[in-house]
């Protein structure tokens, strides 16, 4: 994204130092390009004529610049104060950090409004440049509380469709969410996963596997085989099975095409 201002002056320079005071920049920004719209011109006889020169500059700011002053305002127009913002960037990720006192009405019901907010603030910083970088909003660790709390849910699901041989729909999520549910209930023999449903209504269902050996009939299920102790043998784990779809390893809102 860029930023631009036209101002005037008695010099070009006296100009270009004006516009730079309009974006609150200095003037040594490696970041500026300066345009020269009209040169001064001295007044003839000292009465008649004359101009000002009028100079045009561009600073184009960094795509994390960008994320955390729209985020910035966003909040202000929310009606939220004491947040504080803090934004670092690693390769093509712009992770941004949110602190206050009201960080609660940020995240919203199961993350919801945080999750729209790293939308938008995705399509801003992402709308002119042609290059990408992915944004990624978190506060109080929430992201990752978040995620710890679905692995728990598709690995608790997923166990409980391997005992029952009846298949559980969860509640529509967005694609990181779904994954996270996918990659729990993958490891997870007798059990597997996929998608249904269409934009916001997408949601992960899981179901019992097909290949799995388990036989159900239809007034139930089967006991489980008992080892020599006489417990029910408990649930195995396999890291190498994939879920039916949505396999790829998607980010929370990936790339967002023009």
């Amino acid at each position: 994204m860029k930023r631009e201002a036209i101002a005037t002056g008695n010099t070009t320079d006296q100009a270009k130092e004006n516009a730079c005071k309009m974006l609150n920049v200095d003037p040594l920004d490696e970041r500026i390009e300066f345009e020269i719209l009209e040169m001064q011109s001295k007044k003839v006889l000292g009465i008649f004529g004359g101009r000002p020169a009028k100079v045009k500059i561009t600073l184009k700011q960094e795509p994390d610049q960008i994320a955390e002053e729209f985020l910035s305002e966003i909040i202000k127009l929310m009606g939220l104060e004491d947040i504080t913002l803090s934004s670092t960037k690693e390769n093509d990720v712009i992770n941004i950090d949110v602190e206050g006192e009201d960080v609660g009405f940020i995240i919203g019901r199961r993350g919801e409004t945080l999750d729209a907010l790293q939308y938008l603030a995705c399509l801003v910083t992402n709308r002119v440049d042609s290059s990408y970088s992915r944004v990624c909003i978190n506060t109080g660790d929430y992201r990752e509380k978040r995620e710890k709390t679905l692995e728990n849910l598709g690995r608790r699901l997923a166990i409980k469709v391997a005992k029952t041989g009846k298949k559980c729909a969860l509640e529509p999520m967005n694609p990181y969410e779904r994954r996270i549910i996918h990659t729990s209930v993958q490891k997870i023999n007798g059990a597997i996963s996929y998608s249904e449903g269409e934009n916001l209504s997408r949601h992960v269902v899981i179901a019992p596997d097909p290949n799995s050996k388990r036989n159900y009939s239809k007034g139930g299920r089967k006991p489980y085989k008992k080892n020599s102790s006489g417990r029910p043998k408990k649930q195995t784990i396999d890291a190498d099975r994939k879920p039916i779809n949505e396999g790829s390893d998607v980010a929370l809102y990936g790339r967002i095409d023009k």
